[in-house]
């Protein structure tokens, strides 16, 4: 388990970040990218729970959510159930954004994956498949409630040390 742990956890930040430079090329900020991702994620958010969820003030979000706006990123509608609710969704630009950067990826994957052996992909695809069926059972026992709860548990108790909200 060590071992495989020690594999899996082997990617570090300079190779997550050249690998995101190439995959995105320049099209999108990694601020940008962490809102659309939220937003694919958990569905139309306001502003209040987007900036809680990047640790950043609601007028920070503010100027990113403009600029994304701008460039047809995302979208701003009024919540149905309460209208004085802002929520941020994915626009159109967005689907582009992350077709693009599949494509890319796929491709860089493509070439990678070229390279081994027909046992080595076939144990390789064994191996992620299932990597991806225990990672669906533990979150499936998790649960989201009980991650965001973790988050702010872990929220608070920055603030108890002094940490900004």
């Amino acid at each position: 388990m060590q071992e495989a742990l020690a594999e899996l956890s082997a990617w570090n930040p300079r190779e997550f970040i050249t690998a995101f430079q190439r995959w995105h090329q320049g099209s999108i900020s990694l601020i940008h990218l962490n809102v659309l991702t939220l937003l694919e994620a958990s569905g139309p958010m306001s502003m209040g729970r987007l900036a809680d969820a990047l640790d950043i003030s609601v007028a920070s979000i503010t100027g990113v959510i403009d600029r994304m706006e701008a460039r047809g990123l995302v979208e701003r509608r009024r919540d149905a159930e309460d209208r004085r609710v802002v929520l941020v969704q994915p626009a159109k630009g967005a689907r582009k954004v992350f077709g693009e950067i599949d494509s890319r990826r796929r491709k860089g994957l493509q070439m990678v994956l070229g390279r081994l052996s027909d046992d080595e992909l076939a144990a390789l695809l064994l191996g992620h498949r299932a990597l991806r069926r225990a990672r669906a059972e533990f979150a499936q026992r998790v649960g989201v409630g009980k991650v965001d709860a973790a988050r702010l548990r872990a929220k608070a108790a920055r603030i108890g040390a002094g940490a900004r909200p």
